[in-house]
């Protein structure tokens, strides 16, 4: 399922990315800093959603509260959860 998410507090002005059977496929950042956010969509290509959640939740930027990773954990649980209801 696909699921897209507009960010506040960072950098990025959007997120999308697939979870096919709990696992993360192309994720991609609009805006945002381009080289460390490729780099995170290529190493989470492919990852269990659990796996991500736990690595990236709570991670800040600079003086701010939240961070890209941070913000793609909030959407990653609401895919979480989105796809137990299903069940």
């Amino acid at each position: 399922m696909h699921y897209t998410l507009h960010p506040l507090g960072v950098c990025s002005s959007c997120i999308d990315v697939d979870v096919i059977d709990g696992r993360v496929h192309n994720l991609a950042y609009t805006g945002g800093c381009s080289g460390n956010l490729r780099a995170m969509s290529a190493l989470a290509e492919g990852m269990e959603v659990e796996a991500l959640l736990t690595k990236l939740s709570g991670i800040a930027c600079g003086t701010k509260p939240t961070s890209c990773g941070d913000q793609l954990a909030s959407l990653l649980r609401t895919a979480l959860q989105k796809e137990t209801e299903a069940l």
